[in-house]
C-alpha cells in the first residue's frame, strides 16, 4: 500500500470511529420515553393496583410516564398476545400473575402466545394468598356451612372466577372437599364481586386486595383464607385447610415480563428498576393492604420458578378434572 492510500485508509478509519462513537454518544439511555404496563385484568384488579404502584416509582426515578394499559378478558390473553407482537424495546412490559404463565396452557387448547418463547422474564413482583368470601346476608358462617349446603344440593351453589387464581382455588375447593359448586367465568375479580355483592353468585376466592374493602365494610364475609398460613389482614379469619378442607393450599404471584428480543442492557435496567419499585411507599402500601409481600427475582430465577409453577399448576388442573377449552 503506497503512501497516498495508506493515509486514504487511516482517515476513513478515524471516520468510522468517529461516527461510531457520535452514534454511541447520541443514543438515548433506557428510558426515553413513556414506558406502557400492559396488565390482563380490570382497573381495580390487584394486578393493576401493583401496576400503578410500581409505574409511581419508576417515573420518580426516570422522569418518564409510566402508562397502565388494561387489556382485560379471555384469562389475561389478550394483554399476552398484545406485549409478545409489541417492539422488543423495553417500552412494553407485561404486568401478570401465574394466569398467563403458569395456569392458561393447561386451560386452553390453544393459546394466541407461547408464555415462555414470546416473553424475557424481568423479575418477580410479589406473592399473596386469596380469601373465600360470601355476601354478608347468606346464611352461611363457615366453610363447612357451604360445603355443607353443596353436599346437600349437588351443582345449585356456584362460584365465580375473575382469574386463573381464583378459578382454580375455587376447583381444589370442589376437588379436595368432594362437592360440586357450579362455576361462573368473569373477565375479571371486581365483576365478579360486583354480582356476589348483588346475589347473582353464592360465593368467590378473590385476592385479598379486592375482597377485604368489601370485607372491611361489611358486605361481604370471610370464611376461610387459601394459603397455609393466614393473613395478617384477617388474622382472625381461618385458613381452608385450618376449616376442615385438608391439604388446601393455594396462592398467586405477580411478574413482570417483556419481549422475546430485548435487549439484555433494557432487561438489565427494567430488573433494576422494578425491583426497586417494589420497596417503594405506594408498593410497600398495596402488598400490605393487600395481605401479601414483594417479590424480587433474577431474569434467571423467574424463568426457573416459571417452570416448576408451570408444572404444579398443571398437576392441579388435572387433579381438578378441567379439561382445556
Amino acid at each position: 500500500m503506497n503512501r497516498t492510500a495508506s493515509r486514504r485508509h487511516a482517515i476513513a478509519a478515524a471516520a468510522a470511529l468517529a461516527f461510531c462513537g457520535l452514534a454511541h454518544a447520541q443514543a438515548p439511555a433506557y428510558p426515553a420515553k413513556a414506558i406502557t404496563f400492559v396488565v390482563p385484568f380490570a382497573a381495580g384488579s390487584a394486578t393493576d393496583q401493583l401496576a400503578r404502584a410500581l409505574g409511581q416509582s419508576v417515573t420518580t426515578d426516570t422522569k418518564q410516564p409510566v402508562v397502565v394499559d388494561n387489556k382485560a378478558g379471555a384469562s389475561g390473553m389478550i394483554a399476552a398476545q398484545a406485549v409478545a407482537k409489541a417492539p422488543a424495546d423495553g417500552y412494553t412490559v407485561l404486568i401478570t400473575t401465574n394466569t398467563t404463565h403458569a395456569a392458561n396452557e393447561h386451560l386452553y387448547k390453544k393459546l394466541s402466545y407461547d408464555p415462555v418463547k414470546d416473553f424475557a422474564p424481568v423479575t418477580g413482583l410479589g406473592k399473596g394468598g386469596q380469601v373465600l368470601v360470601v355476601n354478608a346476608g347468606a346464611p352461611y358462617k363457615s366453610v363447612a356451612d357451604v360445603l355443607a349446603a353443596a353436599k346437600k344440593s349437588p351443582g345449585k351453589l356456584t362460584f365465580g372466577s375473575g382469574s386463573s387464581s381464583s378459578r382454580m382455588a375455587g376447583e381444589m375447593l370442589k376437588q379436595l372437599a368432594g362437592v360440586d359448586i357450579l362455576h361462573v367465568p368473569y373477565k375479571s375479580n371486581p365483576l365478579a364481586i360486583t354480582d356476589l355483592l348483588g346475589g347473582q353468585i353464592d360465593l368467590m376466592i378473590t385476592d385479598t386486595s379486592t375482597g377485604v374493602p368489601q370485607i372491611k365494610a361489611g358486605k361481604l364475609r370471610a370464611l376461610g383464607y387459601s394459603t397455609q398460613k393466614r393473613s395478617t389482614q384477617l388474622p382472625d379469619v381461618p385458613t381452608i385447610a385450618e376449616a376442615g378442607v385438608k391439604g388446601y393450599d393455594m396462592g398467586y404471584w405477580f411478574a413482570a415480563y417483556v419481549p422475546d428480543g430485548t435487549p439484555a442492557p433494557v432487561v438489565a435496567r427494567l430488573n433494576e428498576l422494578l425491583g426497586k419499585a417494589t420497596k417503594s411507599a405506594a408498593a410497600q402500601s398495596f402488598f400490605a393492604t393487600a395481605g401479601s409481600e414483594a417479590w424480587t427475582t433474577t431474569p434467571e430465577e423467574l424463568a426457573k420458578f416459571q417452570t416448576e409453577e408451570t408444572r404444579k399448576w398443571g398437576q392441579v388442573i388435572k387433579a381438578a378434572g378441567i379439561e382445556p377449552e
